[in-house]
């Protein structure tokens, strides 16, 4: 992943797409700086109020009002899919052939519900797309050193059938576990037939323990939410 001056991030292998537009924002990139790097592109971004629910919403132009979800694809050239963080992990989906597009906020709710899984299966039914011939790009999360959930969450992840793997006990706190968000939404994809080197991991940036990056765990008081962005320009 490389790092923009303006404040986001992207994918070298995303960003070799034509006319395709995608970054992870950083800490001091303001909502205000978002909009207008939209509109100097002639994108109009849909923002959600997400909710952690394992809601993907189909668009083809922008919606009358505000969607409640945590998913959103398109295939409509001029549409930017936003997601918004801080500790969660953003992962754009990308089908270069039918230039179809996807954006998912994958919290430990929306993981356990499968989210990143049900986002692919309806790029599949709405484009056509194929898994094994799509890329996935995984932005920066709350790694699994910081991110110490409860005994109701491990259960839950069991239950949704994902491997124990994701889960280490954490040291010296009997009952707390660590939990990988990357390694359950790797894991997703491995199972859904993405290739290995399609599946575009930003590397190990925690948010938790990046000051250039926002977490929600580390300043609780803190409202602001790092931009993230894909979609493809019109005309391309």
């Amino acid at each position: 992943m490389t790092d923009d001056p303006a404040g986001y991030s992207t994918v070298l292998c995303l960003a070799e797409i034509a006319g395709l537009v995608h970054g992870f924002g950083g800490a001091g990139w303001s909502e205000a700086d978002f909009l207008a790097f939209a509109a100097s592109l002639d994108l109009r971004p849909v923002i959600m109020r997400q909710v952690h629910s394992d809601t993907v919403h189909r668009l083809d132009e922008v919606p009358a009002g505000k969607l409640e979800g945590d998913a959103l694809m398109t295939n409509a050239p001029g549409l930017l899919l936003v997601i918004r963080t801080a500790d969660c992990l953003p992962v754009f989906l990308v089908d270069a052939k039918n230039r179809a597009a996807a954006a998912v906020h994958c919290g430990w709710r929306g993981t356990e519900k499968r989210i990143l899984e049900k986002a692919v299966q309806a790029m599949v039914r709405s484009y056509g797309s194929e898994p094994g011939a799509m890329l996935a790009a995984l932005g920066p999360c709350i790694g699994s050193a910081c991110y110490e959930v409860g005994p109701e969450v491990r259960k839950s992840f069991l239950r949704a059938g994902f491997p124990p793997a994701v889960l280490a006990e954490a040291p010296g706190r009997p009952g707390k576990s660590l939990l990988d968000l990357r390694a359950a939404n790797i894991w997703l994809l491995d199972g859904l037939g993405f290739k290995n080197d399609n599946i575009l991991d930003s590397g190990s940036a925690c948010t938790h323990c990046e000051p250039h990056l926002l977490s929600y765990r580390r300043n609780p008081g803190d409202s602001r939410r790092m931009y993230n962005f894909i979609g493809f320009r019109l005309g391309s």
